[in-house]
């Protein structure tokens, strides 16, 4: 889907270098959500401790939390570069998305983040916006859906968004969170095998059947996921509020997921009617938007000027991309450095 606009040309300056301070009652926000995100991961390394322990003992435990280590660390090179190569992504230049990166270099600056931003443009006529990489050599995607839709000030809102996850290393967390699950579904798989081997002797009467085993086999997965989904939208109420404490706009973040809303919602009218059951928000990634525009217009903007307030009128309305970059093949990404 593309959208033609009429050239537009500003002028931006943008002050405020500093990350800001925030509210008491922002703060105490954030306290709450890393109280979670702690609990949840070792939540996580709970559910993962008890197979790999029960297969090889303490030895099994440790190998399992090794490997979980291990394959986080990986893939700090590899996702990244498929996840672009998969979206058919291209590296939006300064001089074809000059405003976008003005509003991208007060973000990083803001939140801390030493090096120059990078943003990616994908030709997808999704809404969406997603962080690749971490704080020290990742960037940002935008679709052609989103930079379409969303006003500057709202698009604001959502780069800041994804520049928090950056700056808390979100990907990475998510990436270890991954690991587990994949692995404890993998143990489990595993003790059901032998527990599959083991049941002619158990219906000989030699071997006793151990039934917390079976209960541990049984649940195991579906909780390590469960788990796994609750701390991705544990991490999204953490970005949110982030991104408010960036821009100083509560108004603009919250538009932004309003919009966002009406257009990725329409699937569950869809599949549930106007009103979806309950239960279903626990197996989201994201948290609903009610709950997450409620907590942001709680937590309320620090008293700083908004990000967008320079740009007057032009923030009401899509950003001006000059020109947008071609999609490159999936081998230049796998080999960029």
């Amino acid at each position: 889907m593309r959208v033609s606009r009429r050239r537009q040309t500003t002028t931006l300056e943008i002050t405020g270098d500093a990350m800001p301070a925030g509210t008491p009652r922002l703060w105490r926000s954030r306290l709450k959500n890393g109280l979670q995100t702690m609990l949840i991961m070792g939540g996580l390394a709970l559910v993962l401790a008890v197979p790999g322990y029960l297969l090889a003992g303490g030895v099994g435990l440790l190998v399992s939390l090794g490997a979980v280590v291990a394959g986080a660390l990986a893939s700090s090179w590899v996702p990244a570069r498929i996840i672009l190569a998969d979206a058919g992504a291209g590296l939006l230049e300064r001089h074809q998305a000059p405003t976008l990166y003005r509003l991208l270099d007060t973000l990083y600056r803001r939140a801390g983040l030493g090096r120059s931003p990078q943003l990616f443009y994908t030709p997808s006529p999704d809404l969406n916006a997603f962080a690749v990489g971490t704080r020290h050599n990742g960037g940002i995607a935008v679709t052609e859906g989103l930079l379409s839709v969303l006003t500057l000030r709202e698009l604001a809102g959502v780069l800041a968004h994804e520049v928090s996850h950056l700056r808390h290393g979100d990907t990475q967390v998510m990436s270890m969170a991954a690991a587990m699950t994949r692995l404890t579904l993998f143990l489990t798989t595993v003790l059901q095998i032998s527990l599959l081997l083991m049941l002619p002797m158990i219906l000989a009467g030699e071997f006793r059947l151990p039934w917390g085993l079976l209960l541990v086999v049984a649940f195991a997965p579906s909780l390590s996921t469960l788990l796994q989904l609750a701390l991705s939208r544990n991490r999204e109420y953490t970005a949110d509020l982030d991104a408010v404490a960036l821009t100083g706009d509560t108004e603009g973040l919250a538009s932004a997921l309003a919009v966002l809303e009406h257009h990725h919602g329409r699937w569950l009218a869809t599949l549930f009617g106007r009103h979806p059951p309950t239960g279903i928000d626990w197996l989201r990634t994201h948290p609903p938007t009610r709950e997450r525009i409620r907590r942001l217009k709680a937590a309320m903007a620090p008293g700083q000027a908004p990000l967008h307030a320079p740009h007057g009128d032009h923030a009401e309305v899509p950003p001006v991309i000059i020109e947008r970059p071609s999609p490159v093949g999936r081998r230049y990404w796998i080999r960029r450095r």
